[in-house]
C-alpha cells in the first residue's frame, strides 16, 4: 500500500465534511431528475452553481448525527462497540424525531430509526433486506478519526450501517467508503485507489466482525456469518470492477450513472461517487458538478464524491464563497476540529 504522510496544513476532516455537505446541497435540487431536465434547469453542468440558500438533505444530517455519536463514544475512552452503540443509536433516534427531518429521508432509515426508539436490541431494528445508500452516505467521519486500528474503523463503519441497513452489501460498501476516505486523507494517490480498495475487499471477504455485529447474520437466510458477509463483498467487488472499466475509457460528458449505476443502492453509490471523483481528482468542483448532474441519487452521489475529494485535497479544495454558505456549517466545523491534524 502506497501512503504518504499528509501535509500538516491539509485539514482533511474539514475538507471531507465540507465537501460532502456541498455535494449534498448541489445535488439536492437535481435528485429524481434526468440529465436533460437538469441541464434545462441549471444550464451547462460544468457551470452549475451552489443553490441559495445551500440547504442539505438527510445525508448531511445523518453524517452529523454519526459524528456526534462517535464523539460521545470516545469521550469515555477507546472506541468499542459497547461504547458506540448507545450514543449513535440515540443520535439516529434524535434525528428521526427532529422537525428538521423533512428533506425526503429514505424509507429504510425512517423504519429502522422508529424501531431503534425503544428497548429492543438493535439487530431486531436493522432492515437486513435493505442495501440502500443510506448506509454509506453518512459513514465518512469514521475514516477521519485518528488513532483507530483497521479493525475499529471497519467494525464501526459496518455497525453504523447495520443499525439501519443490515444487508451485507450495505456493510461492505460502508466499510469501503470509510477506507477510501482514510487512505486519501493519509495521502494515498487517487490513481491507485481502486486497486487498494479491491485488495482490501479480497482480504476481508470472509471476515465477519462478530464483536461489532453480534448475531446480525442470524436475522437473514445465510448459513453462517462468513456466508452472510461474503455476499456483500462479492457485490462490492463487482461494483469496483465497473469503476475500473469505466475509467479505462473515460467519458466525462456522459452521465456516470450509465456506467456505474444510479446510486440508489449502496454499492452503486460507492461506485458512481468513485467514478466521478476519479474522473476529476484534481478538480473538486468539476467532480461535484458531474456527480450532481446525474439521473440517479444525485445528492448522495455528490455527497460521497465531495467526501472523497475533500479527503484528497483537504479544506483548500472548496472556495470560501461556497463553504461559508453551507447549512450546518458550524456543526460540521466543530466535528472537523476534533479530527484535523
Amino acid at each position: 500500500m502506497t501512503v504518504t504522510t499528509p501535509p500538516l496544513t491539509k485539514q482533511a476532516a474539514t475538507g471531507v465534511l465540507t465537501g460532502l455537505a456541498l455535494g449534498d446541497a448541489l445535488g439536492f435540487p437535481t435528485e429524481f431528475n434526468d440529465v436533460p431536465s437538469i441541464l434545462a434547469k441549471c444550464g451547462p453542468w460544468r457551470r452549475m452553481e451552489l443553490p441559495k440558500p445551500a440547504f442539505v438533505t438527510d445525508d448531511t444530517q445523518m453524517t452529523i448525527a454519526f459524528g456526534r455519536g462517535i464523539r460521545t463514544a470516545m469521550d469515555s475512552g477507546l472506541l468499542t462497540p459497547e461504547r458506540m452503540v448507545g450514543p449513535v443509536r440515540a443520535e439516529f433516534v434524535a434525528w428521526y424525531h427532529s422537525p428538521d427531518n423533512n428533506r425526503a429521508p429514505g424509507r429504510t432509515c425512517l423504519e429502522a430509526c422508529e424501531l431503534l426508539d425503544g428497548d429492543r436490541i438493535w439487530q431486531e431494528a436493522s432492515r437486513t433486506g435493505s442495501k440502500g445508500c443510506g448506509a454509506n452516505m453518512r459513514v465518512a467521519p469514521i475514516g477521519l478519526v485518528p488513532g483507530l486500528s483497521d479493525e475499529q474503523r471497519a467494525g464501526a463503519a459496518q455497525l453504523q450501517a447495520a443499525l439501519t441497513h443490515g444487508h451485507p452489501t450495505a456493510l461492505a460498501a460502508s466499510d469501503l467508503l470509510a477506507r477510501a476516505v482514510f487512505l486519501l486523507a493519509q495521502g494515498a494517490e487517487p490513481l491507485g485507489l481502486i486497486g487498494q480498495l479491491r485488495s482490501y475487499a479480497y482480504e476481508n471477504s470472509g471476515r465477519y466482525h462478530t464483536r461489532w455485529l453480534g448475531d446480525l447474520w442470524r436475522f437473514t437466510h445465510d448459513a453462517s456469518p462468513e456466508a452472510f458477509i461474503s455476499r456483500g463483498w462479492e457485490e462490492c467487488l463487482t461494483a469496483l470492477a465497473t469503476v475500473q472499466d469505466a475509467l479505462r475509457d473515460p467519458s466525462p460528458e456522459t452521465d456516470p450513472c450509465e456506467r456505474t449505476g444510479d446510486g440508489w443502492i449502496a454499492e452503486e453509490a460507492l461506485a458512481t461517487a468513485l467514478h466521478c471523483f476519479l474522473l476529476f481528482p484534481e478538480e473538486p468542483l468539476t467532480a461535484l458538478r458531474r456527480a450532481a448532474c446525474t439521473r440517479g441519487d444525485s445528492d448522495s452521489i455528490a455527497c460521497l464524491t465531495g467526501a472523497l475529494a475533500g479527503a484528497h485535497l483537504g479544506a483548500a479544495a472548496w472556495p470560501k464563497e461556497w463553504s461559508e454558505r453551507i447549512e450546518y456549517r458550524s456543526d460540521l466545523l466543530s466535528l472537523a476540529a476534533l479530527w484535523d491534524s
